[in-house]
Order: structure tokens, then C-alpha cells, then sequence
């Protein structure tokens, strides 16, 4: 049976960490993975994770199941740090949002609730965007179809190709959008541009489906849920996948959420049924450590106030790390401007390097990133970025 099974080449981006490991050059720069990193290049534990895990510890009695939506605080929590808890739609009854196995799963299980709801319903998905959006939603055998979004001559939205093509989505296709720090882009729309696509998803009826991996990387924790949040306002139906690897450091423990809005409370309770007996044949239980650390932190003021300065400090590390770049790309080459990727938010930016200089810097100076120049900005070290500016405007 299996040996018609032929080999498959590694996934791109894991292959990069595999090539990164086996590089014995000491100045090598690993910008190719989407992890967070500090300035000694290592992906930290946060206090308050650690501080939650240790109450955990002391107090756990059982490993037995969690219940098949995940831990209720945890869901609860989640869905306010979303939505917020005033929100009309958290208010009206209109949400219901279960755990799923990390951002990823929470990406399955709607593309196999979608299918189970509107097996001909179309997914439009930005260009570029998060390759594994692809496999995560093609796989449940959804049509996939692309709009435009960047415009990698000029480092920004192309917004109005983005709206022309918007303007052909009809009732009942869904639109990905990228709640914040866009994946692989970094550029994120202003809050004037939500609120055109928030109009168009009104009068057209198409329905939105946010991606939030990065919530308080961009700007803030409510800032970066804007775009969401006034979705969820305007239109009567929502989809949103939620990853907690990034904004709370579990990335091995696979926490996500999936929240959906529903046009009525009724609607809501036919929904969640659904919802729940998509995840029984997928996977029937969710993972237990990474929610209950959520709701540990989320229902302490004191570790939720930690987790927040935390957070703040990594983003505003981001910030300063994009600008230090630029800043010494300036200093040591006249050829290009890259003041683009001071303005663009979260872990990624494209420096608009060809599959040649991307492999140059790779063979040459042992810097890996995917061959389309998107690199981890949160990669970068103040030790390397002397090094790292150096190589680029050597290859420009």
C-alpha cells in the first residue's frame, strides 16, 4: 500500500531551521522562522507563563479529559480578549468559541465547518499570505481563490486592486483577512481601510474570517482586535481563528480558539453543536496545558497585568529592532531605501531581494530567510545587525 508514496521535499520554511542548525558558521542569523526571539537569540518563557504553570503544578489533581469545547474560563477569557467583553455580539449572546489545538487547528476545524455549512463556499485569501493557509484550508476541500494585496514594487497595500477584486466576492464566499502584523507582509490596514472593507462585507454579504496570530504585536492588544471588532459591529456572521503562541509564548503547547459569531442566539446554540461534533471526529478533545495556563493568567489580575508588560516590552522590541535596521542599511548603502519596514508591524517584512541575493546571503554569509526575501525581524540581535546590514547592501 505504501510504496507508490513518493518522497516529498521539505516543507520550505522548517527546511530553512534545518539548514540554519547544521551551518557551522558562528555568525550565522537564523530571520527564516516565525518564533519570537530576545536579544540573546533565545525564545524565553514569559514570567507570567512560567509564574501560571507553577500554580498549575501545585494544584492539578487529574489528567483526565478536558471537556470537547476545552477549558471554559479559557474559552470565556479568549473570547473577550478578542472581542471584548462590551462588545454587541459577546453581549447579544450572538458568539460562541471553543479551544482548538493551536491557530492552526482553529483554521481546520472552521474550513470543516464552513464545508459542513456551505460545501461550495469559496475561501479568498490575500497575496500573498501565510503559505500554510493553503494546505490548512484547501485540504477540507474548499476552493481557495486570491485578491491582491501587496505591492512589492512600492512596499505597501495595493488597496485599490484589493477593493476592485473584493467588489466580485458574492453572498456566502468568505474573505481572509489578517487581524494584524500580516503574515508575511508585516503591512496592515489602517483603520480608514477596515472600515471600506467592513462596508463592502455589509453590502455584498460575503463573510469575514479573521486570522488573529499576533494580537498585541502590532500596536496593542485592543488596537490590533480594531479591525474585528468592527466586523463583528456590521455583519451578522464572523469566523475567527486565534493563536496564543506568539502574544503568550506557547507555541509548543498548541493553544488556539476559533470564535464564531452567528446572525441570533439561536443560530449560535444550532452552530456550537455543529462545531463540537466537527472537533469529535477530528480530534475529540482538546489539549489541556496551554488553555488552562490562559485561564490562569487571564482570570488573575496580577499575572494578566504581568502578561501585558511583557507583551508590550516584546513589541516595543519589534519596533526598535526594524528601526535599528533601517537605520544601519541607510549608514552602509545608498542604493535602496528600506524606511518601509520601520512602518510595517509585527515579525515579518519582505526586503525585496531576488531568489539570487536571498541565496547569496545564504551561502555567503550563512543568513537565512525564504526566498522571497520575507525575513524575522525578531530574528535579528543588536550583536548581528551590524553584520546582517553589512551582507544585505553587499548584495543590492
Amino acid at each position: 500500500m505504501f510504496a507508490s508514496l513518493p518522497l516529498l521535499p521539505p516543507d520550505p520554511i522548517l527546511g530553512l531551521s534545518a539548514a540554519y542548525q547544521a551551518d557551522p558558521n558562528p555568525q550565522k542569523v537564523d530571520l527564516g522562522v516565525g518564533i519570537y526571539k530576545d536579544d540573546a537569540g533565545r525564545t524565553p518563557i514569559m514570567t507570567a507563563v512560567a509564574k501560571a504553570e507553577q500554580l498549575r503544578f501545585n494544584n492539578e489533581v487529574s489528567k483526565v479529559y478536558t471537556a470537547p469545547a476545552g477549558y471554559p474560563g479559557a474559552n470565556e477569557a479568549a473570547m473577550h480578549l478578542g472581542f471584548g467583553a462590551e462588545h454587541p455580539a459577546v453581549q447579544g449572546q450572538r458568539v460562541r468559541t471553543i479551544q482548538t489545538p493551536g491557530g492552526c487547528g482553529a483554521l481546520r476545524v472552521a474550513a470543516e465547518f464552513v464545508k459542513r455549512a456551505k460545501p461550495t463556499a469559496r475561501i479568498w485569501v490575500s497575496t500573498p499570505t501565510w503559505a500554510n493557509h493553503v494546505p490548512l484550508l484547501g485540504n477540507a476541500g474548499l476552493e481557495l481563490k486570491e485578491y491582491p494585496y501587496y505591492d512589492y514594487a512600492n512596499h505597501q497595500i495595493d488597496f485599490a486592486r484589493m477593493c476592485e477584486v473584493l467588489a466580485t466576492v458574492p453572498e456566502g464566499d468568505l474573505v481572509l483577512l489578517h487581524a494584524c502584523c500580516h503574515n508575511p507582509s508585516g503591512a496592515d490596514l489602517s483603520r480608514e481601510q477596515w472600515d471600506v472593507v467592513a462596508a463592502m462585507a455589509e453590502k455584498q454579504g460575503f463573510v469575514p474570517f479573521i486570522d488573529m496570530a499576533y494580537q498585541g504585536f502590532g500596536v496593542g492588544l485592543d488596537e490590533d482586535a480594531y479591525g474585528l471588532r468592527l466586523l463583528a459591529s456590521r455583519v451578522p456572521e464572523v469566523i475567527v481563528a486565534a493563536s496564543y503562541s506568539k502574544n503568550f509564548g506557547l507555541y509548543r503547547e498548541r493553544a488556539g480558539s476559533l470564535s464564531v459569531v452567528f446572525a441570533n442566539p439561536e443560530q449560535a446554540n444550532a452552530g456550537y453543536s455543529q462545531l463540537l461534533n466537527v472537533t469529535r471526529g477530528m480530534y475529540s478533545m482538546p489539549p489541556a496545558h496551554g488553555a488552562a495556563i490562559i485561564d490562569l493568567i487571564l482570570h488573575s489580575q496580577e499575572l494578566t497585568a504581568e502578561w501585558q508588560q511583557e507583551l508590550a516590552s516584546m513589541r516595543v522590541r519589534i519596533q526598535s529592532l526594524r528601526e535599528s535596521l533601517v537605520a544601519q542599511l541607510h549608514d552602509v548603502q545608498t542604493k535602496q531605501r528600506f524606511d518601509f519596514i520601520a512602518k510595517e508591524k509585527g515579525m515579518f517584512s519582505f526586503l525585496g531581494l531576488n531568489e539570487a541575493q536571498v541565496t547569496t546571503l545564504k551561502k555567503a554569509f550563512s543568513i537565512y530567510m525564504t526566498n522571497n526575501s520575507r525575513i524575522n525581524v525578531a530574528g535579528l540581535t543588536p550583536e548581528k545587525m551590524a553584520y546582517v546590514a553589512k551582507a544585505i547592501a553587499s548584495v543590492l
